[in-house]
């Protein structure tokens, strides 16, 4: 039904202060789960859902994040070199082609609503995903292509959802839910941020979007919303408003919050003990200090 999802929207241009000092030099998006940076898990599942644009929204100090996806030369030819051509496949996993990727700055930390409206040129007038790469979602078939293959059925707009603790509302944005199909949520309204008092349910919308191109004219309006910034949520919440319609996703998966540090960490521990060659020695590790928990 809906048109071909093909560009996703990467907003990047957060400072990570929770991980200070390291990201005094280093972009959170490149810090290393296991043994590839936050924004390359984020790459792949776009792909895997037939993502062929990819738009990063940047700000001062994220240089390193560009030259992630660039070429090297050098390093390539000293593995070819060496005879490490198993290196070698990693790298090119790593590359991007010429023209794929495109990069705008917020100059301003306005919100992400705000992000995402400052891609809204290289966007055009075609439904496209958002990707936050702080939510890893750990899962047979990634999040996004699960969404996807939704969304070809439902059109519209889908957000991804997951249940959170009553105590834990007010950190997200929240579904108010007409009724269920299986994975599908249809959505009669959206709340960011709610006190657990006042939430309309549990149902959490997680770091993954699909949008028509009339959520980027609803940003057109600067409105701002909860903690004083522009909330995609509001702008989502204006298509049901206009009587358009909005899906809650209910992804199957595990979602870390690598945005905070025991989420991180949490990460870790799954993606290591995911990776054969680590899962050995990772859990005999974690056996030995259990007792002492």
């Amino acid at each position: 039904m809906g048109n071909k999802v093909t560009t996703a929207v990467f907003p990047v241009a957060g400072l990570g202060t929770r991980f200070l000092p390291a990201t005094k030099s280093v972009p959170k998006e490149i810090m290393t789960l296991v043994d590839r940076p936050l924004i390359q898990y984020a790459i792949d599942e776009a792909r895997a859902a037939g993502i062929t644009e990819f738009i990063f929204v940047t700000s001062r100090g994220k240089g390193a994040l560009e030259d992630y996806f660039d070429l090297a030369p050098n390093l390539e030819e000293e593995l070819k070199r060496k005879g490490k051509f198993d290196m070698l496949k990693v790298l090119e996993d790593t590359n991007m082609d010429s023209g794929a990727i495109a990069y705008v700055r917020q100059h301003k930390a306005l919100g992400l609503g705000h992000a995402v409206w400052c891609a809204r040129r290289l966007i055009g007038d075609q439904p496209f995903a958002v990707i936050l790469p702080d939510d890893v979602i750990a899962a047979e078939k990634p999040c996004l292509q699960q969404m996807v293959e939704a969304y070809d059925e439902t059109g519209g707009n889908m957000v991804a959802a997951m249940e959170v603790a009553p105590e834990k509302t007010s950190s997200y944005g929240i579904l108010d839910v007409v009724n269920e199909e299986g994975n599908l949520l249809d959505v009669k309204g959206m709340v960011e941020k709610p006190k657990a008092e006042d939430s309309p349910s549990n149902l959490a919308v997680i770091g993954r979007y699909i949008l028509s191109p009339s959520v980027l004219k609803n940003l057109d309006e600067m409105k701002k919303g909860a903690g004083g910034e522009i909330q995609l949520t509001d702008a989502i919440a204006a298509e049901i408003e206009n009587k358009r319609k909005v899906y809650g996703y209910r992804f199957s998966g595990q979602r870390f919050d690598c945005g905070s540090k025991s989420g991180f960490l949490q990460a870790t521990v799954a993606y290591g003990l995911a990776r054969p060659e680590l899962r050995e020695d990772l859990a005999g590790y974690l056996r030995d200090i259990a007792p002492s928990l």
